[in-house]
């Protein structure tokens, strides 16, 4: 008579005496839980139909729609129109990017992610300048989408004395609650502005005597032999691509940052403070 096998009471263990871990369930996403867990402090989400409706209605700030793709729900729908009214760009998603985004799962189809304080407009920055009796030095961020970068950009913008930032309605990050904690309250101080053709704008900007300035690896000059004086417009690329080539076709001329190290680039945040500095080192004739 055969005997039945017994089935181990324990647990496999390794040969170093340690339990094999737990395998995670192959359906489930491992980096839900965080993603949850990072979503509970944010302050620049509004959730809900309703909601969504009165914050738009009201005027209020918003970067983005995220509404649930294939949804046929009326209301949506007028929030998707409302949005487009005000030139708001909305993006339907699947119910599950809305669920992770979700704090509290009610979101009925629909998140807004809310600016954290008004853009101005273009204009207003150079108003700014004005009133202080000073030519105008403007940040522009062509592509800038690490929120870490912008973030930081704004920081050391505020610290420089930069008059204003503008940045495009697309391929940008926005002003949110991760934005304004890098920041460190920076961006309360500083005039930003959003536009939807950014090179429209370059082009506007120099018809009113500004030099468009871009930080580009292939500049003519190095950053701090370049004449960044008078009014200044620097453009600031993206992280992984630099300026767009539509942009850099408009700028008056291309400064570097020299490198001596096996690294070929700065990330976007380092880049800009170096250069912004420089313009506000000129500035006070310490040239």
């Amino acid at each position: 008579m055969n005997k039945q096998k017994k089935k181990p009471d324990k647990k496999p263990v390794r040969k170093d005496g340690q339990a094999h871990a737990k395998r995670p369930h192959p359906y489930r996403d491992p980096y839900r839980d965080t993603a949850k867990e990072a979503e509970q402090d944010r302050e620049d989400r509004i959730e809900g139909r309703n909601p969504a409706l009165e914050a738009l209605r009201s005027g209020r700030p918003v970067n983005k729609v995220f509404i649930e793709k294939d949804n046929q729900d009326p209301i949506l729908a007028r929030i998707a129109s409302l949005a487009r009214g005000r030139d708001i760009p909305v993006q339907y998603v699947d119910r599950r990017k809305l669920d992770m985004m979700s704090s509290a799962r009610i979101h009925q189809g629909v998140i807004l992610d809310a600016a954290l304080k008004e853009y101005v407009q273009v204009d207003d920055i150079l108003e700014i300048a004005s009133s202080r009796g000073e030519d105008p030095f403007i940040v522009i961020l062509d592509g800038i989408t690490d929120t870490n970068n912008f973030g930081s950009i704004i920081r050391s913008a505020e610290c420089s004395g930069v008059h204003g930032i503008i940045i495009p309605k697309r391929r940008s990050a926005t002003l949110n609650a991760t934005v304004a904690k890098v920041a460190a309250g920076a961006q309360e101080f500083i005039a930003i502005a959003r536009v939807s053709n950014l090179a429209q704008t370059v082009r506007d900007l120099k018809k009113k005597g500004i030099w468009i300035a871009g930080a580009d690896p292939e500049g003519e000059k190095a950053y701090y032999e370049a004449g960044l004086r008078g009014p200044i417009g620097l453009v600031i690329g993206s992280e992984g691509e630099g300026i767009s080539r539509v942009i850099r076709d408009e700028c008056d001329f291309l400064v570097k940052i020299p490198m001596k190290g096996q690294i070929s680039s700065l990330n976007a945040g380092v880049a800009a403070a170096l250069i912004m500095f420089e313009v506000s080192r000129k500035r006070d004739g310490r040239a």
